[in-house]
């Protein structure tokens, strides 16, 4: 083949395909490599120009068409597979060559794989891409992190693809090692807070306020105009006036109440517990996802029970309330996702500035909202700002709006609905803001059954007590 192309991309699935797309559309020419021929067959006829963007079945075929040093991006299922493509791919490239893996990998796997691929002289990075299928093909959030000096290669052809927020890019080069996929998968932990959040009060206007699908509709296109202003609240407004195609009514109320996942929300969970920070909004929506598999039951449960009659409210009330505690919430998952990424690059090593974060993920991912423009100029401010919860920005944010949490939770627990999600945030922002907590007690009784010490608060040391003394 002659032809050499600036861009190669391993995996044409519906985010290979649409990323790749937007790689040609903004002046870079692109070659995509995948093992399915109609994947193949499906990029050349919607890309029309084989100029500008072709594809092939054949990987030696697609390494020899890339020009050097080859800029080489898999968007394929994290695991093993990543691990394939990179041993399929070594016999081809050279030494000075990049390989961005682009899925939702595991930190500690990118970690591995740089130090393999480094000892042969490959760069690779990881860079999460959030956005969907259709940020992916008009502009998605990227995180870079990993070779420096192979990112500053991709920089060009990643700055023109990623989504604009005031015309910057919504890309930037994160940090050494797994700093991009540790970003991502926080990334999408936030994502898993936020859409619980957003369910819960969801299900708080429609039975405590008698909302009909319509009105629901216009609730959150109206908050979708405010400070409520997001990527989530958008498309909810949008799923509740799509009429079912296969039935009568709108099709929100037959999607059947269980939601999947793939993993990322687990992963943050279960980082944070080994990091020691507390993200109590983030752990119980992948718990409330575990919940909601439990449909047969969930349905044997609900008819052993009863539950309360519930008390409805005046609509524009509880809308009032609904719209301060979502505010208030949403802040509380922002805080806790930012002060894991904190910690996170104290203990990896990972350099992040938690500013240029919160900036990228302004425009192209699924966790966007205008709220990140105040994080970003919040944690500019104070770069080593432990906890959003202390930005003199963001006290009479809370102030002004935690009052209806409480107010919300506290009847939703008198009516028998759940918010989970709402009540661990709430919970958190009592705990985190409380100067004395009742761990004096457990530390007693851990000293007590098992001689673990404790300490004082009038005096420096370490203290044992014979308690059946």
């Amino acid at each position: 083949m002659e032809q050499q192309y600036d861009f190669g991309l391993i995996g044409l699935g519906v985010m290979g395909r649409n990323f790749i797309l937007n790689v040609a559309d903004n002046g870079f020419t692109a070659f995509g490599n995948d093992l399915d021929d109609k994947k193949v067959k499906a990029l050349k006829e919607e890309g029309g120009d084989l100029d500008k963007v072709n594809a092939t079945a054949d990987l030696s075929t697609f390494v020899k068409g890339l020009s050097k040093p080859r800029k080489i991006m898999m968007l394929v299922p994290a695991g093993k597979i990543v691990d394939a493509v990179i041993e399929s791919l070594l016999p081809h490239i050279d030494k000075g060559d990049i390989l961005i893996d682009g899925g939702n990998s595991f930190f500690t796997d990118t970690d591995r794989r740089e130090a393999h691929l480094k000892e042969k002289g490959i760069h690779f990075f990881g860079a999460g891409v959030s956005g969907g299928a259709k940020g992916a093909r008009k502009g998605p959030s990227i995180m870079p992190g990993g070779s420096k000096e192979g990112y500053s290669a991709v920089r060009p052809i990643f700055e023109a693809v990623a989504a604009k927020y005031q015309g910057e890019p919504c890309v930037a080069y994160l940090g050494p090692k797994s700093a991009g996929n540790y970003v991502k998968m926080v990334h999408n932990g936030i994502e898993y807070g936020l859409m619980q959040l957003t369910s819960e009060i969801y299900d708080l206007l429609k039975k405590a306020g008698n909302f009909s699908n319509d009105e629901l509709q216009a609730t959150f296109s109206r908050w979708n105009e405010g400070r409520l202003q997001s990527f989530l609240v958008e498309i909810s407004s949008k799923i509740f006036a799509r009429e079912d195609a296969l039935g009568e009514g709108r099709l929100v109320d037959q999607i059947l109440d269980k939601a999947k996942q793939k993993g990322t929300g687990k992963w943050t969970s279960q980082n944070a517990m080994d990091l020691g920070i507390p993200i109590p909004s983030i752990d119980i929506a992948v718990s409330m996802r575990e919940i909601s598999a439990l449909k047969e039951e969930r349905i044997r449960a609900d008819a052993l029970y009863d539950r309360p009659k519930i008390k409805t409210l005046d609509k524009g009330e509880i809308e009032k309330m609904a719209e301060e505690a979502l505010f208030f919430s949403f802040i509380m998952t922002y805080a806790q996702g930012l002060h894991q990424l904190a910690d996170a690059s104290n203990e990896y090593g990972y350099e992040l500035d938690i500013a240029e974060i919160a900036k990228i993920w302004r425009a192209g991912c699924i966790i966007r909202a205008g709220l990140l423009a105040d994080i970003t100029e919040a944690f500019r401010a104070d770069a080593s700002l432990p906890n959003l919860l202390l930005s003199p920005s963001f006290i009479e944010k809370v102030k002004s709006t935690v009052g209806s949490a409480r107010e919300l939770v506290a009847l939703a627990v008198k009516n028998g609905i759940p918010l989970p999600g709402l009540s661990n945030s709430l919970t958190y922002f009592d705990a985190y803001t409380s100067s004395r907590l009742p761990l004096n007690l457990i530390q007693g009784q851990r000293d007590y059954f098992g001689s673990h010490t404790y300490e004082r608060l009038d005096r420096e040391g370490i203290f044992h007590t014979d308690w059946e003394d």
